[in-house]
């Protein structure tokens, strides 16, 4: 559905060229929710821009449902973009207007005659839980509910595709989650594909099916949650479950960090191995969440010493191990 190939960005700044995007290759699946994760300044902004050509890549090309958007002419694009939804960080809705109005702009830009906007916006407005907040203006609405304004007026276009620019960052942790769930609801029902970016690992948890974790402009790693999980030394695996530094273990032990995904999560796993080995098993720090529509997590786990062939049996058991060491 999204694909960009050697996506380049750049910016000049008086300390010199800032690469803001460099070199980039992005495939979004048709109905998958993909998250782009990094840290301030890593590039996810201008990226996420550069999808909808909001800001027009220095370098390399861009395809949204078959059609390659670097290609068009200015009046040919403002058509495909009603195809792109963008919800922003920030609500970006105009305060003179109602709940029903800010959605109704929308409609107003695309040239809907009046009639069809009035029951589309209802229509958009019940979609998003605020069927009857339609009169409240801004300023009346909390925070979440004005992203669900937001949310209603970037689906006016019926379009295929969803951008999401720090949806959650400004919410509290209920609401975020509230809005979280709407996201996750509208790309089942309305088989959106939704692009997010975000610097908070918890989104890329409730939500997402794919990430890339991006610095410096870059991708360092991207894929499926999944297949990240299950493969060893992940640096998105370990920031999605963060162990923190080594403590607890003792001169006679050896740690092990152990990643565990799908069916395998839901079994008792630790029990099972530690009766099977005869072995005392320790459980320093951890947990299993949902994650990606599976269950998933990490422990750090401590084992007798003398027990050098335990990491190699608990790969054999289907886990994935690190070895820790101070």
């Amino acid at each position: 559905m999204i694909q960009l190939a050697g996506l380049r960005k750049t910016y000049h700044a008086r300390g010199g060229p800032v690469h803001a995007v460099d070199g980039v290759d992005l495939a979004v699946r048709d109905g998958e929710v993909y998250g782009v994760v990094g840290r301030s300044g890593a590039g996810k902004s201008t990226l996420l821009r550069c999808v909808n050509l909001l800001e027009r890549p220095d370098a390399g090309t861009i395809t949204v449902g078959g059609v390659t958007l670097t290609d068009l002419s200015e009046a040919r694009l403002r058509t495909a973009r009603q195809g792109i939804g963008m919800v922003h960080q920030h609500f970006a809705l105009l305060r003179s207007r109602t709940a029903a109005g800010n959605v109704e702009f929308a409609l107003e830009v695309m040239g809907v005659p009046r009639r069809e906007r009035r029951a589309r916006v209802a229509e958009l407005l019940d979609l998003v839980g605020l069927g009857d907040r339609g009169g409240a203006y801004p300023a009346e609405l909390s925070g979440g509910q004005q992203q669900r304004v937001g949310i209603a007026r970037a689906l006016a276009g019926r379009p295929k595709v969803l951008l999401s620019d720090e949806a959650t960052s400004a919410l509290d942790p209920e609401t975020t989650g509230s809005i979280l769930q709407l996201l996750r609801d509208l790309n089942r029902r309305l088989g959106l594909t939704i692009l997010l970016i975000t610097h908070e690992m918890d989104v890329v948890k409730r939500l997402c099916d794919s990430v890339a974790l991006m610095r410096d402009g870059r991708f360092t790693e991207q894929g499926t949650v999944a297949g990240l999980l299950a493969t060893p030394e992940s640096a998105l695996a370990r920031e999605l479950f963060p162990l923190g530094p080594l403590t607890g273990g003792t001169a006679e032990e050896q740690v092990l960090d152990v990643t565990v995904a799908g069916p395998l999560a839901d079994t008792a796993f630790l029990t099972d191995f530690a009766r099977a080995h005869d072995l005392p098993v320790r459980i320093v720090g951890g947990a299993i969440e949902p994650l990606a529509g599976t269950r998933a997590g990490r422990f750090r786990l401590a084992l007798p010493a003398t027990a050098t062939s335990a990491p190699a049996r608990l790969r054999d058991a289907g886990l994935i191990v690190d070895e820790v060491t101070a």
